[in-house]
């Protein structure tokens, strides 16, 4: 971990700090000292009761994030807008403050890493109140029966709930917008599970399969959100105009296009259009993309043409040198050669 890590969620701080000493320690799996710091106070009264409810899951949380981070600049890495991040407390910028799809991915995709990441740590042991998910124990099929330990995704969507929506408040559509997007990127994770099985049986065969419920891949989350993000649903603030209806049912999301179908639990929403990435604005927070590396041969969104919406670029040659060769020697030796190359990199003007 670093020393600080900071995620918002609608200007609201998820503070967690790795510190030797203090007086609400908890100690996660590999015996790291991780505290909430209360000089900070980024987090909400209600995550601080959550986090000292579930002892362990303090890293858990911590773990997700930084993975829901990595996840993003992956995603986004050919883009106008690559998921930047700073070491400042505001650690994905002002672009949180908007209701644009840049937004809407954010929100979804730290949600799901908090849950993804709860939900191994249940079954890995690694937090106190929870466990592997059992409950399937039910009838299986004629050859394959439930049993060893599927991955706790209930208590990592109840825990991402609670841990996460409690940010929100209001009743605005960016609200509701976020609360949407939170609940997307955590039912990305549950839509994504896969029945895992193994063979039982004499001399190999597999007669009998034991089964049980795996996470996917996060990579594989974030492949889904991405879909979404370039599908995602531009919405409006419904209000039914009825005291009769729940607070639920009274404000709702609904497409700003009459035509168009209103969005599902799974889809992306965003309420506003993106800023120009093209170039730096200190009001927007957007860093341009001058100084980024573009691929000259491409037509895509990566291609220097479009990343560098068309100034240019320049060219330039860049000597690089690698360990390459490597053998390994019986025991325990491993030997390798230096290996120069030369590298061609176009940069944007």
């Amino acid at each position: 971990l670093s020393n600080t890590l900071a995620v918002n969620n609608s200007g609201r701080w998820w503070g967690i700090i790795n510190v030797a000493s203090s007086t609400n320690l908890l100690t996660d799996s590999k015996n790291v000292q991780l505290v909430l710091d209360p000089s900070l106070q980024l987090l909400s009264r209600k995550q601080r009761k959550l986090i000292r409810q579930n002892p362990g899951i303090l890293h858990s949380v911590s773990s997700g994030l930084q993975t829901a981070i990595k996840e993003c600049k992956w995603q986004f890495r050919n883009r106008r807008w690559n998921c930047p991040t700073s070491q400042g407390p505001n650690i994905f910028g002002k672009i949180v403050n908007r209701g644009c799809r840049e937004t809407a991915f954010i929100f979804a995709i730290t949600s799901a890493g908090v849950t993804h990441s709860v939900a191994r740590s249940c079954s890995e042991g690694s937090i106190e109140s929870c466990t592997c998910d059992y409950r399937r124990r039910g009838p299986g099929g004629p050859d394959w029966h439930w049993g060893g330990c599927s991955d706790n995704i209930d208590f990592g969507r109840l825990f991402g709930r609670e841990f996460v929506d409690s940010s929100e408040k209001g009743r605005d559509l960016r609200f509701l917008m976020n609360l949407h997007n939170n609940e997307a990127g955590r039912m990305t994770v549950f839509s994504e599970m896969r029945q895992e099985c193994k063979c039982h049986g004499m001399s190999g065969s597999c007669t009998v399969r034991t089964c049980w419920m795996r996470l996917p891949t996060f990579r594989a989350v974030g492949d889904v959100l991405k879909d979404r993000f370039d599908g995602a649903s531009r919405v409006i603030y419904g209000n039914k105009g009825s005291n009769r209806a729940s607070r639920v049912e009274l404000h709702h999301l609904e497409p700003e296009n009459p035509a168009h179908k209103p969005p599902s639990p799974h889809d992306l929403v965003y309420f506003e259009k993106s800023p120009n990435f093209c170039t730096y604005s200190g009001k927007t927070g957007t860093a341009g993309t001058a100084g980024r590396f573009c691929n000259s041969s491409s037509p895509g969104l990566d291609g220097c043409e479009l990343l560098c919406c068309g100034r240019g670029y320049r060219t330039r040659t860049q000597r690089v040198t690698e360990r390459c060769n490597c053998t390994f020697h019986w025991c325990c030796h491993v030997s390798c050669l230096n290996c120069t190359n030369t590298q061609v990199l176009h940069e944007c003007l």
